[in-house]
């Protein structure tokens, strides 16, 4: 043990508070996170993969200027949609900042839907390199161009069943990347993943909000629609006409593959809308399912809490018993 000069030991680090809110698309989250950030003196930080494209606003469901007005958001608007983004360097990006955040006297809240990103920040996963074959990368990106994206999946399901379950069919790049590791390693993903120690390097508190299956669809469709009305198809258009690739990582994205099949004539408007809405309804299953297995996540049924007022009193008392602050 290290005792300092004088015979005493030393006082513990101070560990950061870090607030988090997790849930499936449309479940909530932006209301309730706008209040309690402003309750608590927080800055949101985006815990949502595809938020951080500029000028994918509506199909992201992104905080609103007025919303970013009310309260200070991060890792938004961060990159160019033709340019990748991993959850390596959310981690790397997101560190700093909750550290930034608590040395100002300030709350990091970090809110979003996207699992590994968010859990490898709580629990500080280590990303060792798998080690790369661009050959083998080259072969599947040919491979998923002839096959389609649903045989490329299928060739994950083969070798590592729970990243197929985890990783939406259209996720090329980290479909890709899951057999790259297994080829290189003989490691499946799913298996690096369950050894990494999950000890928080903070004074943690994660709230899951969840509601009743059939509500929650309810709320994703209207959700699109109102999407529609805001004028989604305009802006995935206005992205093709910039000259973002199509087949990028970004318009790969739920709300984006599916209008650009519109757009190119291969659906009508209705039949895009249409899977939109299925292709979002098991998102957000898989969304639950990954949030399920986390550990230390307190759950909040929003379909039983009744009023606005109510959820907010009740989350209140959950973070009240998880970390020590003085509002």
């Amino acid at each position: 043990m290290f005792v300092e000069r004088d015979g005493t030991n030393p006082a513990p680090a101070r560990k950061p508070k870090l607030l988090v809110l997790v849930g499936p698309t449309a479940v909530g989250k932006t209301k309730l996170s706008l209040t309690l950030a402003q309750m608590y003196d927080a800055e949101i930080i985006s815990g949502d993969s595809m938020q951080v494209y500029r000028r994918m606003d509506i199909g992201t469901a992104k905080a609103t200027p007025e919303e970013r007005a009310m309260v200070k958001h991060h890792l938004i608007d961060i990159h160019e949609p033709e340019e990748p983004f991993s959850v390596a360097e959310f981690q790397e990006r997101c560190v700093p900042l909750i550290r930034d955040i608590d040395r100002r006297g300030k709350l990091p809240f970090i809110v979003g839907g996207t699992g590994l990103y968010i859990e490898s920040v709580c629990y500080d996963f280590q990303f060792s390199e798998a080690g790369s074959d661009e050959a083998f990368r080259e072969e599947m990106e040919t491979f998923a161009l002839r096959h389609g994206a649903d045989a490329l999946h299928a060739r994950l399901r083969e070798v590592d069943p729970e990243s197929a379950e985890r990783l939406h069919p259209n996720d090329q790049r980290r479909i890709i990347r899951a057999l790259e590791i297994y080829k290189v390693t003989g490691e499946r993903l799913s298996d690096r993943l369950k050894v990494q120690k999950r000890v928080t390097p903070y004074e943690l508190c994660i709230i899951g909000l969840t509601m009743d299956r059939a509500l929650l669809y309810k709320r994703i469709e209207e959700r699109i629609d109102l999407m529609i009305e805001q004028g989604l198809v305009d802006e995935v258009r206005g992205l093709l006409a910039q000259g973002v690739d199509p087949s990028s990582l970004s318009m790969q994205g739920l709300g984006y593959k599916e209008i650009v099949s519109y757009l190119e004539g291969r659906a009508t408007l209705n039949e895009a809308i249409d899977v939109l809405k299925k292709n979002t309804r098991h998102f957000a299953k898989r969304q639950l399912s990954w949030f399920r297995r986390m550990k230390d996540i307190e759950w909040v049924d929003m379909s039983q809490m009744g009023e606005f007022s109510t959820q907010l009193q009740f989350v209140r008392g959950i973070i009240a018993t998880k970390l020590t602050l003085t509002r």
